[in-house]
């Protein structure tokens, strides 16, 4: 997978890039990122990608120029990109679900904004969709960028090693995932549950379920709920 980012400072994603999990899936090929500033693009002498709002209002809005020349300069390179994505607060809430669907793509540019927003033409021409990571504000769309790029990059096969390590996380299911134990059996006066000692994996694999369920239910009764409509809406 290539992942193209569109951002005013590259120099953010330095230690994403060069630790973990994403480090190894880049030196082994499984992904590859390429940061573009695209104040590169500007046309001024001063660098400018922003100007005032028109009609008034604080800060500063980035303007269309810059970032249509940086993704139609970007896709004349290389093979077509399956998504353009606007990282947004008004964009579709990012779930495991939307990962799991990107990461079987082959090529993503994630655009990552800056001040007050996009001038709208942007939004509307551009991208093919719109992401938010939640319902917060953060300075810029740097961040939500590192966090799409993680939840992907993950899921890609191989990254992991294991496979089925990122099936059982939690949200995999549209649960949480089940309580994880490991060495010493006895830490203080808490102690393993016997049945995951117990070597009867069919009836650890219920416990955990079970658990799982009642972990969803308890702490994310929205995902519980979500999950029974959908299990009626298969009946």
């Amino acid at each position: 997978m290539q992942i193209d980012v569109l951002t005013l400072f590259p120099e953010m994603f330095a230690g994403i890039l060069s630790e973990s999990i994403i480090k190894r899936a880049i030196e082994r090929d499984q992904a590859a990122v390429n940061l573009v500033n695209f104040r590169d693009y500007a046309l001024d002498n001063h660098r400018s990608v922003d100007d005032k709002p028109y009609g008034g209002g604080p800060g500063m809005v980035l303007m269309c120029q810059p970032i249509f020349d940086a993704v139609e300069d970007l896709l004349n390179v290389g093979p077509a990109a399956d998504e353009i994505v606007l990282l947004s607060p008004q964009g579709q809430p990012w779930t495991q679900q939307t990962a799991l669907e990107l990461s079987r793509k082959s090529r993503l540019v994630l655009i990552a904004g800056h001040y007050e927003g996009f001038d709208e033409r942007i939004r509307e021409h551009l991208p093919t969709r719109e992401i938010s990571i939640g319902d917060y504000i953060l300075t810029g769309g740097e961040i939500a960028a590192m966090v799409v790029m993680d939840s992907v990059i993950r899921l890609l096969p191989g990254v992991l090693g294991d496979d089925q390590s990122s099936a059982d996380e939690s949200f995999s299911h549209g649960m949480l995932e089940y309580p994880q134990y490991t060495r010493p059996e006895k830490y203080r006066d808490w102690k393993v549950p016997d049945i995951l000692l117990s070597g009867h994996h069919e009836n650890i694999e219920r416990w955990r379920r079970d658990q799982a369920l009642q972990r969803t239910q308890r702490r994310r009764p929205d995902l519980w709920q979500r999950r029974q409509q959908e299990q009626q809406q298969q009946q």
